[in-house]
């Protein structure tokens, strides 16, 4: 009498090359996932480092010098560089005449760039700040 044939239970090869595929195509995926959270957070680094530095400069500039209107520029470190220009601020519905108060607001525009040419960062960053209007008579 026969016994029956035990079949051999497990994978075949074929099986096995397709969990083999799909695993990889996962893991080739997850990768991509990874290194774009890193790009996102070196960019977030570098942005949060150009504010820091935005705002030491523009809470620093003119404190003991009077502000003067015009264009400066300079670098903060071998990385990063600014360009700051000062222009009187006007409120928007007045005339542009200019103010004969001893006190006028200045818009200061500060952009800061970083990078190399081809692929340079840029953030602009604007605020006003109150100082001693230039164009106004002395003792005014």
């Amino acid at each position: 009498m026969n016994a029956p044939r035990r079949h051999a239970r497990g994978f075949s090869l074929l099986e096995v090359i397709a969990a083999i595929m799909l695993l990889a195509i996962t893991f080739a995926a997850l990768m991509e996932v990874a290194g774009g959270s890193i790009r996102l957070s070196q960019n977030a680094a570098e942005h949060s480092q150009v504010a820091l530095w935005a705002r030491t400069l523009l809470d620093t500039r003119f404190v003991l010098d009077p502000i003067q209107p015009g264009q400066s520029d300079g670098h903060f470190n071998d990385r990063y560089r600014w360009r700051l220009n000062v222009t009187p601020w006007v409120a928007p519905g007045t005339a542009s005449a200019p103010n004969t108060n001893a006190m006028q607001m200045y818009r200061l525009d500060l952009d800061v760039m970083w990078g190399s040419v081809p692929f340079e960062h840029h953030a602009h960053f604007s605020t006003l700040r109150i100082g001693n209007n230039t164009s106004a008579a002395p003792g005014l």
